[in-house]
């Protein structure tokens, strides 16, 4: 039994050492990048670019699908949803796939910004810290803005204008209902639900953002029907 125990403390003060470890690497490798640009100037650049759209600028309809979709809880948590991080991780190993990620739309945001080729395990760290810093630095309007202007929306649109434009030959205000909740869905899987690739599973992801937004009072039922009626 002394054996046991002596295994079991070892494994678990190599554990901690382990997740100490990678928590560490994580935290520099977040320092470094917003040594090498900060967080302010990172964003000034891309509210500079091309095509960049104003979140006043942007259908609202549009807005409320997206956060009912992919972060409810954006408005009332600082960054990190963790009870998005446990359904997801419940969903997984339900369905022995990664078939949901879990991250808010800041942690989203803070990957688009700083991380966007990187899926490892200290990026991942990297991400919570800066996505604490973006919480700290902007408002949540302000982060809504960031976000629309780089996430990708597929064929080759990287913003919510060019998005907009590509797939309904409108300014992103000018979205329909149908438009919107439409568009809405795609940034979930990209190359899955693009308009010009894939328009009948781009319709049916359609269905579950307008149901996430029933569940999340920004729609009534009727409403929710009247617009899937527009198919």
């Amino acid at each position: 039994m002394k054996f046991i125990k002596r295994i079991i403390i070892i494994s678990i003060v190599v554990l901690i050492f382990a997740v100490a470890l990678i928590v560490g690497a994580g935290y520099l490798k977040y320092k470094n990048a917003i040594k090498d640009k900060p967080l302010k100037e990172t964003a000034t650049e891309i509210m500079l670019s091309e095509n960049y759209t104003k979140l006043e600028d942007i259908s609202p309809t549009f807005v409320d699908a997206m956060v009912s979709v992919e972060d409810k809880r954006f408005f009332t948590h600082k960054g990190i949803d963790f009870m998005g991080v446990m359904r997801a991780l419940k969903v997984n190993i339900e369905s022995k796939e990664a078939k949901q990620g879990g991250s808010s739309i800041t942690q989203q945001l803070a990957k688009n910004m700083y991380f966007i080729s990187d899926n490892t395990l200290t990026r991942k760290i990297a991400e919570i810290f800066l996505t604490i810093e973006i919480e700290k630095t902007f408002s949540k309007q302000q982060i809504l803005e960031l976000y629309f202007n780089t996430i990708y929306y597929g064929s080759g649109y990287y913003n919510i204008h060019d998005a907009s434009m590509g797939y309904f030959g409108k300014e992103p205000s000018k979205l329909t209902d149908f438009e919107a909740t439409l568009l809405a869905g795609i940034p979930n899987a990209p190359s899955v639900y693009s308009l010009n690739n894939n328009p009948d599973l781009a319709k049916q992801r359609q269905k579950q953002v307008v149901r996430a937004m029933v569940k999340n009072n920004k729609l009534t039922k009727e409403e929710a029907d009247a617009i899937l009626s527009q198919q």
